[in-house]
């Protein structure tokens, strides 16, 4: 009598070919399931709302009046932002780079001299200095006085006296128009 195995033409079973068919499906079952379950996890890697919003700002710089500043937040750090009088822009133009502990010109720190756009952070110990509203101390050369260690800052926000070693750095920013800047 016959044997009751199916045998196809290339003398495989039947049933090893249902076996490979489940077995490839179910892996690829898996797999499938696997990803779906991960993905709740790689997701939370992104930035959530609140942060990706932050990332820039757009201000409307149209009522600050010349030899004023106001102070921006973005990204969590404080923004001076200070239209400069025709003084404070010679004033730091003039200044000898010999003199400077981080020389830095003050056309590499502007891109209209009339504004000054800085991180207000000390580059000593992160402190916040004073001098960006009115009435406060500006320190020995226009700019901003740290007064938790004696770091003065001048009109190009340069670092000219105290233990700071470095200028204030700068946001990257554009202007959109004459009256609307862009940071971030």
């Amino acid at each position: 009598m016959a044997d009751s195995a199916v045998t196809s033409e290339d003398g495989q079973d039947g049933e090893e070919t249902r076996r490979d068919f489940l077995l490839i499906s179910t892996v690829s079952v898996g797999a499938v399931g696997a990803a779906l379950a991960a993905w709740p996890f790689i997701d939370l890697m992104n930035p959530s709302k609140d942060v990706l919003a932050l990332a820039s700002t757009e201000l409307d710089l149209s009522g600050i009046e010349v030899g004023q500043a106001i102070t921006a937040i973005w990204r969590g750090k404080p923004i001076f932002i200070r239209r400069r009088t025709a003084s404070e822009v010679d004033a730091a133009k003039n200044v000898k780079l010999a003199e400077l502990k981080d020389p830095q010109s003050d056309a590499d720190r502007v891109q209209k001299p009339e504004w000054l756009v800085l991180i207000g952070i000390c580059t000593h110990l992160g402190c916040i200095p004073v001098g960006n509203k009115s009435g406060q101390t500006k320190g020995e050369f226009g700019g901003w006085f740290c007064p938790c260690h004696g770091s003065h800052y001048d009109t190009s926000g340069r670092i000219r006296k105290g233990p700071a070693p470095r200028n204030f750095e700068i946001p990257p920013y554009k202007f959109l128009s004459d009256t609307t800047l862009f940071i971030g």
